[in-house]
């Protein structure tokens, strides 16, 4: 692989962050529990980080700021237009997987 300027390597990186995001509005018929349960973080996780760098270089942003910016559109509203309550199953795998435990 050719070296990469830091230029590049930030705008390659936003790039597949923002492709990450796309990803993720189009399939919003996965839920947040079973990106926990696979990969070990969700969309809000993200909100999160986003949230996290932005104060990190002095920017205040909102939890709710940050994940608008990842669910597209207020979290509120995704939750009523997507979001399922957990069965059974999936809280089960949550328990037994959660990394922050």
């Amino acid at each position: 692989m050719s070296t990469l300027s830091k230029k590049q390597q930030t705008e390659f990186e936003a790039a597949a962050f923002r492709r990450l995001l796309a990803h993720l509005r189009d399939r919003s018929d996965v839920q947040n529990i079973d990106l926990m349960n696979l990969a070990g973080f969700c969309r809000n996780c993200l909100s999160n980080w986003y949230r996290e760098a932005a104060e990190a270089e002095g920017v205040p942003m909102t939890r709710d700021e940050s994940r608008q910016m990842v669910y597209g559109m207020p979290y509120e509203e995704w939750k009523n237009l997507h979001q399922n309550e957990a069965s059974p199953v999936q809280k089960a795998a949550f328990d037994l997987n959660n990394p922050h435990k």
